[in-house]
């Protein structure tokens, strides 16, 4: 019994958009591409019928650039919060480092 073969979202978009284009048949591509035709169907109709949802949120699709804004954004964000505990643990420091100084510094 083989396994079957799952495909990267990629793959299925750029066969689907060979068969927009038209310029091959169903069966010349899945021929060319490896698959079956009844998958490229599937997946040309469902690049159709999912076109719509991009231009009607009015909102960019997530590229590679948004992924890596994120990313350093939320290094900020790691950044800031370690920053913010060496603050606060560098005065107990210094707050711990003059009162044993005063309590030295004073005579019994």
């Amino acid at each position: 019994m083989g396994k079957r073969k799952q495909h990267t979202a990629a793959f299925k978009a750029q066969v689907a958009l060979a068969a927009v284009k038209g310029d091959r048949t169903i069966n010349e591509l899945a021929g060319h591409y490896g698959v079956h035709p009844t998958l490229i169907h599937g997946w040309k109709k469902h690049l159709l019928t999912g076109a719509e949802a991009v231009f009607a949120s009015g909102a960019k699709a997530s590229g590679p650039a948004d992924d890596h804004q994120a990313e350093l954004y939320e290094q900020i964000g790691r950044l800031k919060m370690e920053l913010e505990w060496l603050k606060k643990k560098s005065c107990r420091v210094r707050l711990r480092r003059n009162a044993r100084w005063s309590s030295q510094a004073m005579p019994s």
